[in-house]
């Protein structure tokens, strides 16, 4: 998942709609004045946004999804009146326009005020709508105090059956340990005197824990890029997770959770490792969703999930040059022991491609900055210069030729062992370059509706957008990512860089490989020749 994981997006340009004159201009020709609407409603304007809806039940409906913000439900809590409500509506409009999407509405003293009788928008159709609002809000809350009985023992059964749930997983986990502690006691009956089962390399202490802090979650919510995707395929396509049961891996926050939730999944299952567990219980409950998503702590390959199998499985498990961290190897273990036959991943596709690059000043910045530092040398901090696979946002002017994808990743049915790979790719030049500085890496990735849909070969982004599919690039061409991209300098050691022409192709090979069986770094390799100009072979590590 690389440092990412609310993620609602501010409103974007082709979000605005407004009523065109032309419009108005027929509206007041003459023989309409006697036609009557088909219903009374009338538009509104949204409150976080210029965009004009049809009636204030579209406003109020959309408001929840966007932006988070229920004017019901706060008007309810606050017991605001009529006149309340209205310097409500004003004061998030004045707030809003004042440049601040998140007003504080936590208490009626923030809008006491009288100034906020005053409508910040002329003829404020939704200050005419109050009424409609209340109809609204009395349809909603009209259950009876039995349905309301109900409810509150569903919440109190789904939280008794989490929590059993847990209680058996720390017990389970505390009879392996004692079998540890057991199985230390007993020698070896091998010649070489080992322990009759050894383990491989303990996985690295420290990647589980830090995914407990804000800070990383902060980062990977806040990028719009990755999580706007998530939230679109989810909302766009409600009808594949109607009524469905889906499995959550790596949930962190709980925002992809809490995305199928309320897109109509009948139980979602969230699993985590990291004791961020513990804060997403207290969000999905806060937000309402209770008695659809059970929270699970530990890692997948160890833990009992309430369920046999799950329709659709989620995750947000990308690293850095896309396999860095190893997660992806516990999705493909979720999928094949609980994805339904006919079950669908999310996202479907992904692919990785390398592309030449060039920047001088990026090694001027990066490299030679050591040979003259205030006057001192420093060449001894360009030990091992080389070796480490850097990440970085790359400026599109960096990349002199075109991409290749050197791996595609079918979800469905990719396997671990192919994760480890050594693939071949050929690329060529769009323009003369002084030296080929390195290699950049970046990935791109894919949601389909289907299992049985197939991602043309080589296929863009910006392309399946087009045909109404969702997807997104974390390459240099596109809006930056968490990811950013990978570079892997070139070491040319004493050997004066060679120029290159445009249209010269280079052939090569690009390898990657863990460290350790139950490593999460990454090393890469890539072997390259420019046509005779150019020949080389390097190995980077990611770490």
């Amino acid at each position: 998942m690389s440092p990412l994981s609310a993620s609602d997006r501010p409103p974007k340009d082709d979000d605005v709609h407004s009523i065109s004159s032309e419009d108005s201009e027929v509206s007041n020709e003459e023989g309409w004045e006697d036609v009557e609407p088909d219903d009374d409603t009338q538009p509104v304007v949204g409150l976080f946004s210029d965009k004009v809806y049809p009636n204030v039940h579209a406003m109020l409906l959309e408001t929840k999804d966007k932006f988070g913000f229920d004017l019901q439900k706060t008007k309810k809590e606050l017991d605001l009146d009529f006149l309340g409500t209205i310097k409500l509506v004003n004061y998030i409009r004045s707030q809003v326009k004042a440049g601040n999407m998140s007003p504080d509405v936590s208490s009626q003293d923030k809008f006491e005020d009288e100034v906020y009788l005053k409508p910040v928008l002329e003829d404020d159709a939704l200050l005419y709508s109050l009424d409609d609002i209340e109809d609204e809000s009395a349809e909603t809350n009209g259950g009876t105090e039995a349905e309301r009985r109900v409810s509150e023992l569903q919440e109190d059964l789904e939280r008794l059956q989490t929590q059993f749930s847990e209680y058996r997983i720390a017990v389970q986990k505390s009879l392996e340990e004692q079998l540890s502690k057991e199985d230390e006691k007993t020698p070896a009956s091998g010649p070489s005197g080992q322990k009759a089962e050894e383990k491989t390399a303990p996985e690295d202490p420290g990647y589980f824990s830090s995914y407990s802090d804000n800070g990383i979650h902060e980062t990977m919510l806040k990028d719009s890029i990755r999580t706007d995707a998530y939230r679109d395929f989810v909302y766009d396509n409600k009808h594949l997770f109607k009524d469905k049961v889906v499995l959550d891996v790596g949930c962190g926050t709980g925002i992809l959770s809490m995305f199928c939730a309320k897109a109509g999944a009948r139980k979602v299952i969230s699993v985590d490792n990291s004791n961020i567990i513990t804060k997403a219980k207290e969000m999905i409950y806060e937000n309402g969703f209770g008695d659809v998503i059970t929270c699970i702590q530990g890692k997948i390959e160890e833990v009992t999930l309430p369920v046999q199998q799950v329709d659709i499985i989620i995750s947000e498990w990308m690293g850095y040059y896309l396999l860095f961290e190893a997660m992806f190897d516990s999705v493909i273990y979720a999928r094949d022991r609980y994805l339904a036959p006919d079950g669908l991943m999310v996202p479907s596709h992904g692919t990785i491609r390398i592309a030449p690059f060039a920047d001088p000043d990026f090694i001027a910045s990066h490299v030679s900055f050591w040979e003259n530092v205030y006057g001192f040398k420093m060449n001894s901090m360009m030990t091992g210069i080389y070796d480490e696979a850097l990440v970085r946002t790359i400026s599109p002017s960096a990349i002199p030729g075109d991409s290749a994808v050197f791996l595609p990743l079918p979800l469905h049915t990719i396997t671990v062992k192919e994760l480890s790979f050594l693939k071949e790719f050929q690329v060529t030049l769009n323009q003369d370059i002084d030296a080929l500085d390195g290699w950049a890496v970046w990935f791109d990735i894919f949601f389909m509706p289907s299992r049985e849909s197939t991602v043309p070969e080589n296929a863009v982004p910006s392309d399946m957008q087009k045909k109404g599919f969702v997807a997104f690039t974390t390459g240099p061409q596109g809006t930056e990512t968490h990811w950013q991209q990978g570079i892997a300098l070139i070491d040319h050691g004493k050997k004066k860089p060679v120029p290159m022409k445009k249209g010269q192709a280079i052939t090569g090979k690009i390898g990657y490989q863990k460290k350790a069986p139950l490593s999460r770094c990454l090393d890469i390799s890539i072997d390259w020749d420019a046509q005779g100009t150019e020949k080389g072979s390097q190995e980077w590590s990611l770490q």
